[in-house]
């Protein structure tokens, strides 16, 4: 496990120096992974409906509810990974 928190750690500090700016799909399952990963299911209240970006970011976490921490670590590190190119 704290190779994989090592890993996932590496990787949140690398997705700043992505060579491109992903996409808003990707910037939408990054941000929901990291949550997921720092801290399981979503919580708190869904934004307003005016809120899209809130809204959008609320529903992308929720999608992932039931994964557990290290599932979402693992799929985090992928991601970055698949995104450096």
């Amino acid at each position: 496990m704290a190779d994989l928190d090592d890993r996932f750690a590496e990787a949140a500090s690398q997705v700043k120096q992505l060579p491109g700016k992903p996409d808003n799909a990707d910037l939408l399952r990054l941000y929901a992974l990291y949550k997921q990963a720092s801290g399981g299911d979503v919580t708190g209240e869904r934004p307003g409906v005016m809120d899209f970006v809130g809204r959008a970011k609320y529903h992308a976490w929720e999608d992932l509810h039931g994964i557990s921490q290290e599932d979402a670590m693992q799929s985090y590190v992928d991601l970055v990974k698949s995104l450096q190119g």
